[in-house]
């Protein structure tokens, strides 16, 4: 058989077993999603990665679960998800790594450039704050990366999990590169108190005041999963004037709508943290803390996950994907806010486009405005 006969072969193949599409996906996407959705989206929070075995087990830092849903994520199978989740639909990602052994780094940065360049794609950088400032412009300058993303895992070791800050993995040298730049921070914050907790919020607003040039995105609505991670938050962030937020991996209607009541549409983005909202499940909240009820068995051994459940029989099979439960939490947000089809396109799509255009003027991405 020709070399290229057998290539698509195995293309083909690999389309058919990245994961099942049900009636229950199908049925759910056409009720519920497809006629809400705009035809062009941009998806602004999406992880590459090629080996699971890069990742860092930093086990008191960060929670374990979403290492379940996949081993590995590149582009290709970045791609066949949205085939598969969105059939009528065009979407575009922002990429960038995840969490990597610091000896691997490059390795992971180049492989999320490469693939970014070679299809028109914008990308982040994951940063490590022990890196100077010259050193950090130049990462940025090698794959033209429109700006940085980072984890409170690689904050100092010596710091406490509960007492990291933004600025101990975000640190200022870095954030005036970005500044002087004009490019993105994507910020999924650190602390137990998630949005509420004033260190977080205290500087997040510095970080908007004292930088105003950079485009700082807060990742999963500042991790307000539930309804007790918000205090008030939103009435001391609603005099900001310039910060996005994603709700990327969050499926709090509620939230959502304390959101878009605060910020408006314009400063919204849709973001969905892929590959882990390939993941069939129902997002719960139990004692202020959320549980995501998966089938029984198909993640593996979850008893001692505090944020996971499982669920049996027919109320298993009724469960469709975390991506799909996300957007319809926004779709219920969305109407019972008063939000109109162009805000909607605002929210997916028009937002996007805009920001990243104005952190790569000259760049010329695989899906455009009209």
């Amino acid at each position: 058989m020709p070399v290229g006969s057998q290539k698509s072969m195995l293309e083909n193949v690999r389309k058919i077993v990245l994961f099942e599409v049900k009636d229950i996906d199908r049925d759910f996407y056409q009720r519920h999603l497809k006629a809400f959705l705009p035809e062009k989206m941009i998806d602004i929070h999406t992880h590459l990665w090629q080996r699971r075995d890069d990742a860092s087990e930093e086990s008191n830092r960060t929670v374990t679960w979403p290492s379940r849903v996949a081993a590995s994520n590149p582009l290709a199978d970045l791609q066949e998800t949205y085939r598969l989740m969105f059939p009528d639909k065009k979407c575009m990602p922002l990429v960038f790594g995840t969490l990597a052994n610091p000896d691997l780094e490059r390795k992971a940065n180049e492989y999320v450039g490469d693939a970014a360049l070679a299809n028109r794609l914008p990308a982040l950088l994951f940063s490590y704050p022990q890196w100077p400032a010259d050193y950090l412009r130049q990462r940025l300058q090698e794959k033209e990366f429109l700006g940085i993303k980072s984890y409170l895992s690689y904050a100092p070791s010596y710091l406490p999990a509960e007492e990291i800050r933004i600025f101990d993995f975000f640190p200022p040298h870095q954030l005036e590169v970005i500044h002087k730049l004009g490019l993105i921070v994507m910020l999924h914050i650190p602390r137990p108190g998630r949005l509420k907790d004033p260190v977080n919020l205290a500087q997040m607003i510095e970080i908007e005041e004292k930088y105003p040039n950079i485009k700082l995105i807060i990742a999963h609505v500042g991790r307000a999963y539930c309804r007790e991670d918000v205090g008030n938050a939103f009435s001391v962030l609603a005099g900001t004037k310039k910060m996005y937020f994603d709700f990327s991996a969050n499926t709090n209607q509620q939230v959502f709508e304390q959101m878009i009541q605060t910020f408006g549409p314009e400063r919204i983005l849709f973001g969905s943290d892929l590959p882990i909202t390939r993941m069939r499940m129902r997002r719960i909240e139990k004692n202020g803390i959320y549980v995501n009820l998966v089938p029984k068995g198909l993640y593996g051994d979850v008893s001692q996950d505090k944020n996971m459940g499982e669920l049996e029989g027919p109320e298993a099979e009724k469960l469709t994907f975390f991506m799909y439960e996300q957007i319809n939490a926004f779709r219920q947000a969305a109407a019972n806010t008063g939000l109109t089809a162009a805000d909607v396109e605002k929210v997916f799509y028009t937002n996007a486009f805009r920001l990243l255009k104005s952190a790569a003027p000259a760049r010329s991405f695989a899906i455009e405005e009209n």
